[in-house]
C-alpha cells in the first residue's frame, strides 16, 4: 500500500497548478484501481479506513478542471470511495459511514453532482445515496436545515439538468436520494426568520418538518410526465418515485399514467 500511496502523493504537484498530463493521470489511476480492490474487500476494508487512505484522494476530488485527464482522476477516485460504501455488511458499512461523515466527502460529492460529467455525477450520487440509506447518514444530513436544504437544492438542479440530458441510471440515484429524505417524518428544523439575528438581535423561531420542506422544493418534473419514458425503462425507479410522492402526500400526474401503474 505504501507504494500505491507514493504514486498518489507524487502527482500532487501536477494538480496545483493544474498541469496534469494524460500519462500522469493514467499512471495514478492505475494505482487508484488497485486501491479500489483493497477498499472493496471485506478483509482489507477496515485497515484501509484505519490508515485514513481515502483522505489522500480528496485533493483529486477538489479539482475542477474539465480536461479528460482530470475527469478520469476524479472518476477513479470516486470509484474508490464507492467501493467502500458498496457492501452488504451492516457493521462494516456503519464504520465506513462514520468515517466518511467525519470528513468532507458530502460537500465534495455535492459539488461533483452539480458540475461533473454524467459518470462522475452518477458515482457521487451513488455515494450520497448509500450514506442516506444508513440511519446515521440520514440523521447527519437532516441534523440542520442548512445541510438538508443544500442536498435538496443540488438534487433539484440535477433534475433540471436531467430534463435536458436524460439518464436512466442517474435519475434512479436522484429519486432514491429524494425518497430516502422523505423517510424522516419526525425530523423538525428550527428556523429563525428575522434577519436581525445576523446583527446580534433576536428573531422569530419557527418549526418546520423535513417532509414539509422537501414537499415545497420538490421539482414539478418529478410530479408530471417529464420523465415518463425513462421511468418506463426502469420500474424500480418508478416504485421509489411513487413512495416519495406518497410520503409527501403529493398527487402527481405521474401516479395516474396507465402505462406506469403497478402491475
Amino acid at each position: 500500500m505504501s507504494a500505491l500511496l507514493q504514486e498518489v502523493v507524487a502527482i500532487y504537484p501536477a494538480i496545483m497548478p493544474a498541469n496534469l498530463t494524460a500519462a500522469q493521470s493514467n499512471r495514478v489511476c492505475n494505482a487508484l484501481a488497485l486501491m479500489q480492490c483493497v477498499a472493496s474487500h471485506r478483509e482489507t476494508r477496515g485497515p484501509f479506513l484505519h490508515a485514513h487512505i481515502p483522505l489522500y484522494l480528496y485533493p483529486f476530488l477538489h479539482t475542477t478542471k474539465i480536461s479528460r485527464s482530470f475527469e478520469y482522476l476524479r472518476l477513479t477516485s470516486l470509484g474508490v470511495i464507492g467501493a467502500l460504501v458498496k457492501t452488504d455488511d451492516k457493521e462494516q458499512l456503519l464504520v465506513v459511514i462514520n468515517f466518511l461523515l467525519s470528513t468532507e466527502i458530502i460537500p465534495l460529492c455535492l459539488r461533483i453532482m452539480e458540475q461533473g460529467t454524467e459518470l462522475s455525477k452518477t458515482v457521487a450520487t451513488f455515494i450520497l445515496q448509500k450514506i442516506l440509506l444508513d440511519d446515521t447518514g440520514l440523521l447527519y444530513i437532516c441534523q440542520t436545515y442548512e445541510r438538508f436544504s443544500h442536498v435538496a437544492m443540488i438534487l433539484g438542479k440535477m433534475v433540471m439538468k436531467l430534463t435536458r440530458e436524460p439518464s436512466v441510471r442517474l435519475l434512479k440515484h436522484v429519486v432514491r436520494c429524494y425518497s430516502r429524505l422523505s423517510d424522516n417524518p419526525s425530523m423538525i428544523f428550527s428556523l429563525t426568520l428575522d434577519a436581525r439575528v445576523a446583527q446580534g438581535g433576536t428573531g422569530q423561531n419557527v418549526k418546520v418538518r423535513a417532509q414539509q420542506a422537501l414537499k415545497q422544493c420538490l421539482p414539478d418534473q418529478l410530479k408530471d410526465l417529464t420523465f415518463k419514458s425513462l421511468l418506463k425503462e426502469d420500474p424500480s425507479t418508478m416504485n421509489w418515485l411513487r413512495q416519495l410522492l406518497n410520503n409527501l402526500e403529493i398527487d402527481g400526474a405521474i401516479l395516474h399514467d396507465e402505462e406506469l401503474l403497478p402491475k
